[in-house]
């Protein structure tokens, strides 16, 4: 009797845990640029899908780009914390402040320029140094959006020197800092912009990685590309990162989590670096192909900009020991990092 009345008991609460696990769950994940972006349909789409196998059929994906849940690029951390959001791509470098130990991954003159180097280097210091940062979220993937390369409508920048007085678009904060430190005039502007601004004057180029380029329409407008020496690092970049609502994942069953952690982290970081260094590839061929110049930065003047901007770095180590984070140690270990990836 003791047996039959413990079946009974634990049955319904054994065939609930069963209905639960073959129940379908949908995850809202956004992001800011529209669906014809390739991060849309060469990354999400196909990583929704493998999801959507793996679960038999039971964890799938709502898309919503160009932000169709609402808010601004810098609001999507809130959205995901919230849960307005299951999953969201955004990036630290659109949130001033709130991910303080990333910022060191934006530093000039620290990463590889490819987005696999640079994406592997960000995903070990992230490992390592930065999740604090993100102790509110399930991170998925960290990932580079390449390192910028400085395209100009009429005036070639060959040494440092050209650059000063120069308005250029800026993607964010720290390639601002660079920029003013070289006599740069920074402006800010989101991408879908930035062909406007040149043809219109109100800017003489802009900073941006190879592959923007051609997706608005950039190299329309520009004449002259300028990137640093092979194999040295890039000038500055911006780290990326898919983030999950911690509660959701947490809600998951054990199946789920283990399909959603199989192709998440590294798979996902290559997949997404690959995508990324292809479209850099296609856009640079595109330049060369329309007439537009690409411009290699000799090593010595490489240098030169190097020592001028130095001092960026050091700022940004005075403002992160301010706020009780060891700056210099960060610091000289996003340098370390980025140059084991440096042939990447």
């Amino acid at each position: 009797m003791k047996l039959i009345t413990a079946l009974i008991t634990t049955l319904p609460l054994a065939l609930g845990a069963t209905a639960l696990q073959a129940q379908t769950v949908t995850l809202k994940v956004s992001h800011y640029l529209g669906s014809n972006h390739n991060f849309h349909s060469q990354v999400l789409e196909p990583w929704c899908a493998e999801l959507d196998k793996d679960s038999g059929g039971k964890l799938k994906c709502q898309i919503y780009p160009a932000l169709q849940l609402g808010g601004t690029v810098g609001q999507l951390p809130d959205q995901v914390k919230n849960g307005v959001a299951d999953i969201a791509w955004v990036s630290p470098s659109f949130s001033t402040g709130r991910f303080p130990r990333s910022e060191a991954l934006e530093l000039p003159f620290t990463l590889p320029r490819s987005s696999l180097g640079g994406s592997l280097a960000m995903w070990e210091f992230t490992q390592k140094h930065a999740m604090e940062d993100f102790k509110d979220f399930k991170v998925l993937s960290i990932w580079s959006g390449s390192s910028v390369v400085i395209s100009t409508a009429s005036k070639p920048v060959i040494v440092p020197d050209d650059i000063k007085g120069l308005k250029l678009r800026s993607p964010s904060r720290y390639p601002s800092l660079f920029l003013q430190a070289l006599g740069g005039v920074p402006v800010t502007m989101p991408p879908a912009q930035i062909t406007e601004g040149i043809s219109k004057g109100v800017i003489d180029g802009a900073m941006a990685p190879w592959e923007v380029l051609p997706a608005v329409k950039v190299d329309e407008v520009t004449k002259y590309h300028i990137e640093g020496p092979a194999k040295q690092p890039g000038f500055t970049q911006t780290p990326f990162a898919l983030l999950m609502n911690k509660k959701k994942y947490e809600s998951l069953s054990p199946e789920f989590k283990a399909v959603l952690d199989k192709r998440s982290g590294l798979p996902l970081l290559e997949r997404t670096a690959k995508v990324w260094d292809d479209g850099n590839e296609a856009a640079r061929k595109a330049m060369l192909a329309r007439g537009n110049k690409v411009l290699v930065i000799k090593e010595a003047d490489y240098k030169a900009m190097q020592k001028t901007t130095a001092p960026v770095e050091a700022d940004w180590i005075k403002q992160a020991t301010a706020k009780g984070l060891d700056g210099a140690k960060l610091a000289a270990d996003v340098h370390a990092i980025g140059n084991k990836y440096l042939n990447k």
